[in-house]
């Protein structure tokens, strides 16, 4: 899912390998982010205290050995005329860079606010990755019964097995999901009703040489092929997840009215993991020309997207948000945003961070369950409450804490 949490004993989107990250070996370890709440100096730090430094005496005490009309010439330099406009555009220049951030802030804290309206809690609807161990040997009958157990309390219904990942060139070897026959029919047994679809996915070669790359029609083809393949052994629906994936790209479009057309054919679903949208209109081509990575997509495109798939899953984690508040007011904007323009038959899943990591693209204090449920039902309370087609996806199963359960199950089953 582009967060380079990995299985472990698996590699590249989860094919075997050595453990680490999805694309090498494990990353370096990123130091701990200052305490944002601990970290402004006071009083009682030996900071400034605000309640007596308004107004500094603009003339102090000379140091000892310094004369006292030089410290006045000094002191007297930035109260010139002539640096006046520079200490003005200096201000200036200030508030330009703090005052949108702060902005952002305050209107993600005003998002949280509120209480989310009854009846906003699962439809049965939801979804929940899971690592490649359940089609390569690892597990077994007693784990199948064992996430039966688990599940039997949830709204659960549809599991996204990592199947691939695909090669680059779009196709994808059978002995990459060796038990998929055994998993489904032992699921189909254990839990009737719970669909299990292939999630299949790969880095697209968007911004380095490496990767999948959609503009290349036989690259389309052997994707379309592989879909076919994984529906044929039994899977329910084909889930994708290719990333990095711009907005607009017309070659994905297309991609997806080809799969359409296979899922169809068999009768089963398709589905794909979407990158959050622009929390400020055209926000995605900002960041694009200024870093390479626009990371959102419009609107608009993500309507498209999901306006050609059976079910539409929001990556809506690693926001690097530092606080839960922000973190949960997001999640409510993006769950408004992204159920404006899907329409009434897609399946709309939000997701939710079903694991722990403390780095500069996640903090695990804020980018919480609770956060993220909450977010949920405030975005899903102010903007289609009576919704059916709606639901949370968690991510992933072999990161799940108890402690994520108890707050899926708290705040959204009931």
């Amino acid at each position: 899912m582009g967060t380079g949490r990995t299985e472990p004993g698996t590699g590249r989107n989860g094919e075997p390998g050595e453990p680490g990250t999805e694309d090498g070996p494990a990353p370096i370890p990123v130091p701990p982010e200052p305490d944002i709440r601990t970290g402004t100096p006071d009083a009682s730090t030996g900071g400034p205290d605000p309640r007596t430094d308004l107004d500094p005496d603009p003339d102090p005490a000379p140091a000892p050995g310094t004369a006292p009309g030089r410290l006045r010439r000094l002191a007297g330099v930035w109260r010139r005329p002539a640096l006046r406009w520079p200490r003005r555009i200096a201000s200036a220049l200030v508030l330009v860079l703090l005052l949108p951030p702060l902005a952002a802030g305050v209107a993600l804290r005003v998002n949280y606010a509120g209480d989310p309206a009854t009846g906003t809690y699962t439809r049965h609807r939801d979804a929940l990755w899971m690592g490649h161990a359940w089609v390569d040997g690892r597990k077994k009958d007693a784990d199948v019964r064992a996430l039966a157990a688990r599940l039997r309390t949830t709204g659960v219904r549809d599991l996204y097995v990592h199947a691939g990942p695909l090669e680059h060139d779009g196709t994808l070897p059978a002995s990459a999901y060796p038990r998929a026959r055994w998993l489904i029919g032992a699921i189909h047994r254990e839990m009737p009703g719970v669909r299990v679809q292939a999630w299949l996915g790969d880095e697209l070669a968007t911004e380095g040489p490496v990767g999948l790359r959609l503009e290349r029609p036989a690259t389309r083809t052997a994707v379309v092929r592989s879909a076919g393949q994984v529906l044929d052994a039994g899977f329910a629906g084909a889930h994708f997840d290719l990333e990095p994936l711009h907005s607009g790209d017309a070659d994905y479009l297309s991609l997806l009215g080809d799969l359409r057309r296979v899922t169809r054919a068999h009768g089963a679903l398709l589905s794909v993991a979407a990158h959050q949208i622009d929390p400020l209109p055209s926000l995605h081509s900002v960041l694009g020309t200024v870093t390479g990575h626009p990371k959102w997509w419009s609107q608009a495109f993500f309507g498209q997207v999901a306006r050609r798939v059976d079910q539409i899953a929001v990556m809506s984690y690693d926001t690097a948000l530092p606080l839960e508040s922000l973190y949960g007011g997001y999640v409510a904007q993006q769950t408004s945003l992204a159920l404006e323009v899907t329409p009434e038959t897609t399946d709309l899943l939000m997701g939710m961070p079903f694991y722990y990591e403390d780095n500069m693209d996640h903090h695990g204090s804020a980018e919480t369950v609770a956060a993220a449920v909450r977010g949920v039902r405030l975005g899903l309370s102010r903007t289609d409450r009576t919704r059916e087609n709606f639901g949370v996806a968690a991510y992933v199963d072999f990161a799940a804490r108890e402690k994520d359960w108890a707050e899926y199950e708290r705040g959204w089953v009931r």
